[in-house]
């Protein structure tokens, strides 16, 4: 969806400084420029080859009147082969000076590449940071699925959203979910305004008219899940009943319309935590700006981006990324169904076990074309297979988000509950703060399961272009006489509709209480389900 933007003002300054511990060998050695872009099928400039990012820290300061940004930014690296000269990714601003373990170095830019020259080459496995300076004013980027990300301006601030490209438009990097890192940020604003971001608050400072909030994310972040909110913000501090720190910034228009939903955080964590596993960071939450500062929601880490008040399905969702595309990364923009799948049927266990439709209706209710109410949304559903979007414009489509989720209920169905339920866990922890590929998650499904035949099922609904045919339910299925027809999905759950061993339904009930979402994920054309 685009949003309408007001005029922007003069250019943004900015400085951010990149510093880069080289172990230095001579220009002789062999040493050549390492490539722009990691060869992602999708998003080809993204990203760049030739070293691995271990933290970012961004020192930034804004001005929202005057559309003004300044900062120092430090990120340091590690060459994975010998280089004379790397790239990274900015789109737009205007870089000033850059330097490489503090000596001065040659660069150049082409369109989002920055093409760093130090001094001396950089010697494979050798730590460096690198400096850069830059200014201008901080773009909105508009994605091949007609979506705005990048830096956002709001009525009182800004936010800034980066998924998939959009994380460029505010500081350089390596910005492909292939490389992760640790984050350290320090945001100055004007007095009255808050700066929030991922990770947890490390402490505040007003000098004069001017405030400075600082942020520390210690487990690994790629790029497009960094964030930045800059506004008035009613900032809200609770704990899980395991002691996890939850911290919230809700836009004050919000607040009345957010409080009864985020006060569940607590439980929705903690239910994801008996189904998913150890919740993967160190704080959880959300920030909930105003409808129309954005067009879409966001998993960003710690704490995801609503625009306006979400409803139980789609925070369900979002705090099940906080293991699924947050901890466990997809290692190209190919891999996304591995994010959506599992948050979206995250969604379906919760209805599960909180009265509502069972797994296998909604199942059901899709291939039988009556879960959304426009045709062409159920058609949508078999446009292509979810493993493999036709281009960048439909990395975050319908089938990659539901026809994904059928995937995961394909598996359920072979190998049943028990094998289900450790499968969800264990695939959480084999890749917890790492990055994964289709490739890996059906290897670690065939290896998990080593008796069962999953063939037809990565070949007819993980990448199977259209609709398959209707699979056979298994002995669960039909002991429990479920599956045997498309079932109306808008019906609660019947009495005794199974869950997966070893949870236990969180307290209280959503029947009749409007779970599915009516805010949605970041989609090219997303469709919602009616409240019931």
């Amino acid at each position: 969806m685009r949003l309408r933007r007001p005029p922007r003002a003069l250019s943004l300054t900015a400085a951010v400084l990149l510093t880069v511990s080289v172990a230095a060998c001579g220009e002789g050695s062999g040493a050549s420029a390492g490539r722009s872009g990691v060869g992602d099928r999708y998003f080809p400039k993204a990203g760049n080859e030739g070293y691995d990012v271990l933290h970012y820290a961004l020192d930034l300061g804004y001005d929202p009147g005057a559309y003004y940004l300044t900062g120092t930014a430090t990120i340091t690296a590690r060459a994975t082969r010998d280089l004379s000269a790397l790239n990274l990714d900015l789109e737009g601003l205007d870089v000033e000076t850059v330097t490489v373990d503090g000596a001065t170095a040659r660069w150049g830019r082409a369109g989002q590449e920055l093409t760093v020259r130090p001094r001396d080459a950089l010697r494979r496995d050798a730590g460096f940071r690198v400096t850069v300076r830059y200014s201008g004013a901080p773009v909105t980027v508009t994605d091949p699925d007609g979506s705005e990300e990048g830096w956002l301006r709001t009525a009182d601030g800004a936010l800034a959203l980066g998924e998939p490209a959009g994380s460029m438009a505010w500081f350089p990097g390596n910005h492909h979910p292939s490389d992760k890192a640790t984050y350290g940020l320090a945001v100055t604003v004007p007095k009255g305004l808050r700066a929030v971001s991922n990770g947890e608050p490390a402490g505040e400072e007003t000098k004069g008219d001017r405030t400075t909030y600082r942020w520390r994310v210690g487990e690994p972040m790629a790029t497009y899940l960094a964030t930045l909110a800059i506004g008035r913000y009613d900032i809200g501090r609770a704990t899980t009943a395991g002691g996890l720190p939850v911290y919230t910034a809700v836009d004050p228009e919000q607040a009345e319309a957010s409080r009864a939903v985020l006060a569940r955080i607590p439980e929705v964590v903690a239910w994801a935590e008996r189904t998913f596993g150890p919740y993967p960071f160190s704080s959880a939450g959300a920030i909930v700006d105003r409808p129309g500062d954005a067009g879409y929601a966001l998993e960003t880490q710690n704490r995801p981006v609503f625009p306006g008040a979400p409803g139980i399905g789609l925070l369900v969702h979002e705090i099940a990324h906080q293991w699924y595309g947050n901890s466990v990364t997809p290692r190209t923009w190919r891999d996304m169904w591995l994010n959506e799948a599992f948050a979206t049927y995250a969604e379906w266990l919760w209805n599960e076990e909180h009265g509502r439709d069972t797994a296998q209706r909604t199942f059901d209710a899709l291939y039988a074309g009556e879960y959304f109410p426009a045709a062409e949304s159920n058609e949508a559903l078999w446009s292509f297979p979810p493993a493999e979007p036709p281009d960048a414009a439909h990395i975050s489509g319908v089938p990659v988000y539901w026809r994904g989720a059928m995937v995961l209920h394909r598996i359920r169905q072979t190998v049943g509950d028990t094998a289900f339920s450790a499968l969800l866990r264990g695939w959480a922890q084999e890749h917890r703060h790492g990055t994964a590929d289709t490739g890996d998650f059906t290897a670690y499904v065939e290896k998990s399961a080593p008796d069962e035949d999953f063939g037809a099922v990565w070949e007819d609904w993980l990448y199977g272009e259209g609709k398959p045919r209707r699979p056979r339910a298994g002995p669960w299925v039909r002991a429990l006489g479920l599956g045997s027809g498309p079932g109306p999905c808008a019906g609660p759950a019947r009495a005794g509709a199974p869950g997966l061993p070893g949870l236990r339904p969180a307290g209280g009930s959503d029947a009749g209480a409007g779970v599915r979402q009516t805010l949605t994920p970041k989609s090219w054309a997303m469709p919602t389900r009616p409240e019931a």
